[in-house]
């Protein structure tokens, strides 16, 4: 299936591993154009405008929200605001360049409603056990966060119907090379 150039969205449930594929994307296809956000919270030390987030204050984030200029966004974590511009995804879609959104579900339902005619890959794991081994094994969260991040994945998992394609994430190398093929590229002989 060969596609012409253009949005692809990735979306899936929490620990599935959504941004370990797209930064082995990233990584191995650099025809492949990764969508940089822009933000509301503080740049950390080393990131720089415009390579890790486009920083904007909350009256700019607003401005952008107001006219229009996001394809998505989203409160993350009841504070700090995170979203796709519109304009940096056209440009890059204009110079003949696919491009690759990696977001949540919330998010990739904005896009769907915008750019209907996108790519909408769902990222799955390969069982339910599996999902839940990641996610305890992260070892990043509380027990009371792991069963909140469990109770919304099962809800996410549901909504797996709403995309154009699933990809099961049993292997980063495996998925990513399926998503670049769904994306209409050749994946790399390895």
């Amino acid at each position: 299936m060969s596609k012409k150039p253009g949005l692809t969205v990735l979306a899936g449930p929490t620990a599935v591993g959504k941004g370990t594929v797209s930064t082995y994307i990233r990584d191995n296809y650099p025809e492949v154009w990764l969508s940089v956000s822009a933000t509301t919270r503080a740049a950390r030390p080393g990131e720089k405008d415009g390579v890790h987030y486009f920083f904007k204050s909350a009256e700019e984030f607003d401005s952008l929200v107001a006219d229009g200029e996001l394809l998505e966004w989203a409160v993350v974590h009841g504070h700090n605001r995170y979203g796709t511009l519109r304009s940096t995804v056209d440009a890059a879609i204009a110079d003949g360049k696919s491009v690759l959104l990696e977001i949540d579900l919330q998010g990739a339902r904005q896009v769907k409603a915008a750019v209907p005619d996108a790519n909408f890959v769902f990222l799955a794991p390969p069982s339910w056990d599996e999902m839940v081994r990641r996610l305890v094994g992260r070892g990043t969260e509380t027990a009371e966060e792991q069963q909140r991040r469990l109770e919304t994945a099962k809800l996410e998992l549901a909504a797996e119907p709403e995309f154009d394609h699933t990809v099961i994430n049993d292997d980063v190398r495996r998925a990513a090379d399926e998503l670049v093929s769904l994306m209409g590229l050749t994946p790399h002989q390895r």
